[in-house]
């Protein structure tokens, strides 16, 4: 027989608490907005009390971030992996492209989110801040990593990082947040494969 102390019990019961607030709180930061959306709210959606939601997070502003944080962790696992990629340069990169695009496409969350960071960085701009701080800038950092390996001889990997994403996000907004694919139309895969041929094309 397992027995479980009861300090583990309230750490259970704490993470499922956590879990269900930030599902409130991207139920209703897609439905009314981060300006419409309130703690009240959030604790309805999330089926607890208002108290319960001020334990764990001490404002809207800081539960938006840590949903943020949560929402970069799993996009980034899924798209970089927990262990060093191995392989030829231009491969990985390709691999890496694919998959963050393919990441962004399909889940139409991340789509809906975008919108409201959008809509809403006129009036908060410290909410774009913290999406740049978040979830674009780790991933930058890590393009840069893979660019500045000595094969491809990039003389700004950073710079080319920013190209890469940018053209990445760019496709993905167009395509996708904007719902511009039949006014534009292009197939993902000749996207990446044109920015793989450019940065190919730099360690010839």
């Amino acid at each position: 027989m397992v027995r479980i102390k009861a300090g583990e019990v309230d750490r259970d019961n704490s993470v499922d608490k956590v879990e269900q607030i930030l599902q409130g709180a991207m139920q209703e930061f897609l439905q009314h907005g981060y300006a419409g959306t309130s703690m009240d709210r959030v604790a309805v959606a999330a089926g607890v009390s208002k108290a319960t939601v001020y334990s764990h997070f001490q404002d809207k502003e800081g539960l938006f971030k840590v949903l943020l944080e949560q929402l970069t962790s799993k996009k980034n696992s899924s798209i970089f992996g927990t262990a060093p990629i191995e392989g030829e340069p231009v491969a990985i990169l390709h691999q890496v492209a694919t998959k963050a695009l393919e990441q962004m496409i399909n889940d139409k969350e991340h789509s809906a989110f975008m919108r409201v960071l959008i809509g809403e960085s006129g009036r908060f701009p410290e909410l774009a801040q913290i999406c740049v701080r978040v979830m674009i800038m780790p991933v930058a950092q890590t393009l840069t990593h893979y660019l500045a390996v000595p094969e491809l001889k990039i003389p700004d990997p950073e710079a080319t990082a920013r190209i890469l994403l940018g053209a990445l996000v760019h496709f993905h907004i167009t395509q996708n947040v904007m719902h511009g694919k039949d006014i534009i139309p292009m197939e993902s895969d000749r996207l990446i494969d044109a920015l793989t041929h450019l940065i190919n094309k730099c360690a010839d």
